[in-house]
């Protein structure tokens, strides 16, 4: 898969931005604020997945400007597409967004058409981070491969927010414990579907992530994933959501009820789960140095991008935001090896990358939020 157009205008500060961007590397090269990531986030939001700079909707239009308009052509393994995403003031959360001129619901849609993935500096710290920011991971991922995924995570945390807020009117004496019912059956048939399905992706995510940690650290460490359920002792071998999983997933709110009334918030689910790793057979959230985390980080992401081949047929996009000046010498050619035969999307601020003496691709130099100077390598 891969770009073969990109048009856009008043996206932040970017202005008529036409390019033709080459099928293996294509560099965004600038100084900072020049709006390098900006075009980095318009291509990654015709993937369907909100920003990763969690950019507000208003902020998306230029300060001095009406409309927002990008055009993405993208060809598949089976045919050439175009994605369409425009929006304008004053109605900022009204999104149009086309396929193949067929207009959609929301850009959420978009799943399963366009697929990227994103390396950012932040995502160095997906290995030691927040326990949330690799549930996040994960349920991208899930969403990636399965479409209807991110609706049942959507509805699973309202119904969440729905059961916090009456646990505090149940310590408060303002309802009733029995009231609980409606929303546990929702939550604990909804849990089971996300602990499978996480679990699933996580067993597929350990095969190529063993392989690929082993050759970053030259045969030397062993890495080792395993999803950690705040609610099931072992998910292997289960496969009936519906019934056995829900019953149990059931079965562990009730348990914790009384301590979740005086906390005022549910303990238990997958609210509260984790991708954990061990290396060498030990923790890596405990143990591992902070060139062990680095790797692990860049492992997963390239763990993505080989799952989503195997399950589409098809590679989907690099986008490296100013992350290879973030890594050694031996990181930056180990991520480039890895995707030399996907098309990729870097940004920097300068040239020292060190690409294989046969890459080939283009340079984009970008000033003010225009294209400058294009180079073919």
């Amino acid at each position: 898969m891969f770009v073969t157009k990109l048009n856009v205008d008043g996206f932040k500060n970017l202005k008529k931005i036409n390019i033709k961007p080459h099928q293996n590397i294509n560099i965004f090269c600038g100084k900072n604020a020049q709006g390098k990531t900006n075009l980095i986030e318009s291509i990654w939001l015709c993937s369907g997945v909100k920003s990763f700079r969690n950019t507000k909707d208003k902020s998306m239009i230029d300060i001095n400007g009406e409309v927002s308009n990008i055009e993405l052509s993208f060809k598949d393994k089976i045919r050439e597409q175009v994605i369409n995403y425009n929006m304008a003031k004053p109605n900022f959360k009204d999104k149009n967004v086309y396929l193949n001129g067929v207009k959609l619901k929301a850009p959420s849609n978009l799943f399963g058409n366009f697929d990227c993935v994103i390396f950012t500096p932040e995502d160095l710290e997906l290995s030691k981070g927040s326990p949330d920011n690799r549930r996040k991971f994960l349920d991208l991922s899930v969403s990636q491969i399965k479409n209807s995924y991110n609706s049942i995570i959507i509805k699973y945390e309202n119904i969440l927010e729905q059961r916090n807020a009456l646990l505090k009117n149940i310590n408060q004496g303002k309802s009733s414990i029995e009231d609980l019912d409606i929303w546990d059956t929702q939550l604990a048939s909804m849990g089971a579907y996300i602990s499978l399905l996480r679990y699933n992706y996580t067993k597929k995510l350990n095969i190529f992530a063993k392989r690929l940690f082993s050759e970053i650290s030259d045969n030397k460490e062993n890495l080792e994933l395993c999803y950690f359920s705040t609610v099931y002792d072992n998910i292997d071998d289960k496969k009936d959501y519906r019934g056995e999983m829900t019953e149990e997933y059931l079965r562990c709110l009730k348990n914790s009820v009384k301590d979740d009334i005086r906390a005022g918030f549910t303990s238990k689910g997958v609210h509260r789960d984790d991708l954990v790793g061990y290396i060498n057979g030990l923790a890596v959230r405990d143990f591992a140095s902070q060139g062990q985390h680095r790797s692990l980080a860049l492992i997963l992401k390239l763990a993505q991008a080989y799952i989503l081949t195997e399950e589409t047929k098809d590679a989907p996009c690099i986008l490296l935001d100013d992350v290879l000046s973030e890594l050694d010498v031996s990181r930056q050619k180990f991520v480039i090896s890895k995707i030399n035969d996907m098309q990729v999307f870097i940004t920097c601020c300068n040239m020292n990358i060190p690409f294989d003496k046969n890459s080939s691709g283009k340079i984009f130099f970008i000033e003010n939020g225009r294209i400058v100077k294009k180079n073919q390598g």
